[in-house]
């Protein structure tokens, strides 16, 4: 492997609800150190510019498209990184020349990898000549275009933290953000990757949209409510969640007006529950055994009631936060990011044909360099 790089990760999820920002030592193999981590969360006009933004992307036949709408947000996400990026290095007392590479995902307007599409808003090269450090983004296309799905990039990054953590295979990591994926460290310590389905995204538009609030706090309202079992088994009737992976998921495939019927508390309840379900439908391409252990991260981490619906459906597991397992269940993206733009440095896989389809292991990401 190469040397020891410092690396920052800057991740800004389909929930939108900030720039996670964390540090990383790694070689691109094993991680030597996880550093210090920040998050700048999104005024609510800053939100309201990337929505209006992801309503416009289905229009786009380009992924260099930028119409009014995406070019607003990509300037709003660009802006808000380096203002992230600039509090987190004064407050680790952080210059240009201590970090070596940033990993910039960007924000994804748009993810539809059978169309060759997938669109990540953010300004590499505004942020490179911003830090002093070069960055490397973009990092789902080069695997779009060699006809994989793009997504999960993250899996990679699973594995090496469950050696560094000593976890022990078969285990999963669940990740739910606004679209919820699973990586299966498979006994044989193999990984099988892909999209559960939605994460936290239709609850969080269903709270907005009916309640005026921007999430369902401890999944207090779905703990509330009773769930709508036809709809929900009409929902995973989706041939979405038979298909066998590689596959990966647009933020907003399935809309959160399938529940316009139900009181708040009981849409709530349903589509969380639906995120539930999507991950037990996973579990046909976990191989066998299954995992023993499920470590979850992202926002769903913190829903009191998601948590305690997965321990209800995976009842011969056990499943746990990240937090529980000595990670930090809300920068494990970023995380990944800084991880991930050090291999594309060293010229290693991102993706891999378990992972995404991808017809063989491959390196990606763009690297813009700072401009003196």
């Amino acid at each position: 492997m190469g040397r020891i790089r410092r690396a920052i990760g800057m991740m800004s999820g389909t929930s939108m609800d900030g720039v996670d920002v964390a540090l990383v030592e790694t070689d691109g193999d094993r991680i030597h150190r996880l550093g210090p981590v920040f998050c700048r969360p999104y005024a609510e006009g800053e939100r309201a510019v990337i929505r209006a933004a992801l309503e416009a992307a289905p229009g786009l036949a380009r992924r260099d498209g930028r119409p009014p709408a995406l070019a607003a947000a990509e300037r709003v996400v660009t802006d808000a990184h380096v203002a992230a990026l600039r509090r987190f290095m004064d407050d680790n007392g952080l210059t240009a020349q201590d970090v070596d590479v940033i990993g910039f995902h960007g924000q994804t307007a748009l993810h539809r990898p059978q169309a060759g599409l997938t669109v990540q808003l953010g300004d590499g090269q505004a942020l490179a000549d911003a830090a002093g450090v070069a960055v490397v983004y973009d990092m789902r296309a080069a695997d779009v275009a060699a006809g994989g799905q793009g997504a999960p990039l993250v899996p990679v990054f699973h594995a090496a933290l469950a050696r560094m953590v000593g976890l022990a295979p078969p285990l999963a990591f669940l990740n739910i953000g606004g679209v919820a994926n699973v990586t299966f460290v498979r006994a044989d310590g193999g990984l099988v990757a892909f999209d559960t389905g939605p994460g936290n995204a239709l609850v969080d538009d269903w709270m907005r949209l009916r309640a005026g609030r921007p999430m369902d706090a401890g999944g207090a309202a779905a703990a509330a409510g009773k769930p709508d079992e036809a709809l929900l088994n009409w929902l995973t009737a989706h041939p979405w969640f038979s298909a066998p992976p590689p596959k990966s998921l647009d933020r907003n495939w399935f809309s959160p007006g399938v529940a316009a019927h139900l009181a708040l508390e009981d849409g709530a309840a349903t589509l969380t529950r639906f995120t539930v379900r999507a991950v037990t439908r996973a579990l046909a391409f976990a191989g066998d055994p299954p995992p023993r252990r499920w470590i979850v991260c992202g926002g769903g981490a913190h829903n009191r009631e998601m948590m305690r619906l997965l321990r209800e459906a995976l009842p011969q597991a056990t499943v746990i936060t990240a937090a529980q397992a000595g990670l930090d269940a809300d920068f494990i993206e970023a995380q990944a990011f800084a991880y991930l733009a050090v291999r594309s440095l060293e010229g290693l896989p991102l993706t891999f044909p378990a992972t995404t389809g991808a017809p063989r292991p491959l390196t990606g990401g763009v690297t813009a360099r700072p401009r003196r």
